[in-house]
């Protein structure tokens, strides 16, 4: 096999600079993977910058990865050369531990990421365990379509895992790359949708992505107003609030679920939590089993990011806009 090439970074926060490796003999169980597009999500940057303290240099980031299998080993029956596919921020798993059996292998202690400790979507090409590599509807097109492997699911997944339905009243904290794609899974689901934001601009784009009401979260008085109407909450952002008034909108049985990390601990009383049996709780990516689930919605119900494009080998200015949050609302490098 020929020398893989990608982008890489060779140091916490540098740009990323041409580089190759020689991905070995392909693996029984693995597929390849020439990738045609790759999504820019923010565990990217984080990845690059090591503020979680596990990136090893030089690493090529990415896992938000469509392209079509150009190989595959001897025991991988599932997938055929030439079929377009998607791969998302798991590469691998166990296969037999108790969450790998029960069919959540998002779950595994033994999960291998895309690009942790190995190399990722910013190249010509990947490989990884077939079983994690998901065939793309043909009517989802591949740029609109890479976000929805690592941001769709992670939207995706607490929606289904929490029974989100037609009784439901939702609210999304945050109208951004992972905000403007659980809008549309919630009002798919059937639910009342509930847009929170601290900027006022964004409710006409709210409303047109599915979401029945606005509430900017500057004004005291509108989030007052939300107190025990929400069934579910899901905070999509990366920023600290003031996360008491979203308890105080859960009606009882209520859940706030968070899928973006604020920077601070997240400080609650007890006390709301108690008397209405409401719960504060995260959820990771999704199964192999729910990314497919989740293409197949979004194909039949038309749910796609909002992209802008750029070329592969323009990487690092893409980053730079993502950043500055210059960018509405995903970013996509294309081969």
């Amino acid at each position: 096999m020929s020398l893989i090439q990608g982008l890489a970074a060779h140091a916490a926060g540098a740009e990323l600079l041409p580089f190759r490796y020689d991905p070995g003999t392909l693996g029984l169980h693995e597929v390849e993977i020439g990738i045609s597009h790759c999504g820019i999500c923010h565990s990217d940057i984080h990845l690059i910058s090591n503020d979680w303290g596990i990136s090893q240099y030089p690493f090529i980031p990415g896992h938000e990865i469509i392209g079509t299998v150009t190989a595959t080993g001897s025991e991988v029956t599932s997938l055929k050369v030439g079929q377009r596919v998607g791969l998302g921020w798991q590469s691998n798993s166990c296969g037999q531990c108790d969450w790998c059996t029960q069919g959540k292998e998002n779950l595994c202690p033994a999960s291998e990421a895309t690009c942790v400790h190995r190399h990722g979507g910013y190249a010509d090409r990947v490989r990884a365990n077939a079983r994690f590599v998901i065939p793309i509807p043909n009517a989802l097109p591949s740029e609109q379509a890479a976000p929805l492997l690592c941001g769709g699911i992670t939207v995706y997944n607490p929606l289904r895992t929490h029974g989100i339905n037609p009784s439901s009243r939702v609210g999304v904290v945050g109208i951004g790359g992972l905000g403007h794609i659980a809008i549309q899974f919630a009002r798919i689901f059937g639910a009342e949708v509930t847009a929170f934001s601290t900027s006022a601009a964004k409710e006409e784009e709210a409303r047109k992505l599915g979401a029945h009401h606005f509430v900017n979260t500057r004004e005291t008085k509108a989030m007052r107003e939300t107190a025990g109407t929400l069934d579910f909450i899901l905070s999509t952002i990366n920023a600290d609030q003031e996360w008491g008034s979203y308890i105080q909108a859960l009606r009882p049985t209520g859940t706030l679920c968070f899928v973006g990390v604020p920077p601070s601990p997240v400080a609650i009383h007890a006390f709301p939590l108690i008397s209405g049996l409401r719960s504060v709780t995260g959820n990771p990516t999704g199964s192999p089993h729910r990314l497919r689930e989740m293409l197949d919605v979004a194909a039949r119900h038309g749910v796609k990011a909002w992209t802008e494009a750029f070329p592969m080998a323009q990487a690092n200015e893409a980053i730079d806009k993502v950043k500055k949050n210059k960018v509405h609302y995903r970013a996509v490098l294309v081969r």
